[in-house]
């Protein structure tokens, strides 16, 4: 258990030390998000963006490093916190699950798509085609 702590530590530090992580939205969604607003988004307990359209959650997929990384910093709660809290409120059907990719790349591409999606990367992987929100 202590290896898995200090390896889980390590991917964290690793993916903090590279850039800041930030989350996107299309360029013609929304202009900004709070800290609240991303906490409660990507925790299920809203579905709306303050535009008034239904969001489309954008994730890196279960386990990856930077979803780690970015919970930990946006909602405070472990990859089993955030697993259990979405498949309670997809089975009883108060939110869908969010959409999960594989990379930042594909964050970006999943977002540049649709107007009302969000997700987060690293800084670095920020393209013309997405706009930040809110950096961390």
């Amino acid at each position: 258990m202590k290896t898995l702590s200090t390896l889980l530590a390590a991917s964290l530090l690793s993916f903090n030390a590279l850039a800041g992580i930030v989350v996107l939205g299309h360029p013609s969604g929304v202009d900004a998000l709070s800290q609240n607003e991303v906490q409660n988004l990507f925790m299920g307990k809203s579905t709306k963006l303050s535009n008034g359209a239904n969001a489309q959650i954008v994730e890196l997929n279960d386990g990856a490093a930077g979803r780690i990384a970015f919970h930990q910093v946006a909602t405070g709660r472990s990859e089993a916190q955030i697993q259990s809290g979405w498949a309670r409120l997809v089975f009883t059907g108060k939110a869908q699950a969010p959409i999960q990719v594989a990379n930042d790349a594909a964050v970006v591409t999943t977002i540049a798509g649709n107007p009302n999606a969000i997700g987060y990367v690293d800084e670095s992987a920020v393209t013309a085609d997405v706009k930040v929100l809110l950096r961390y």
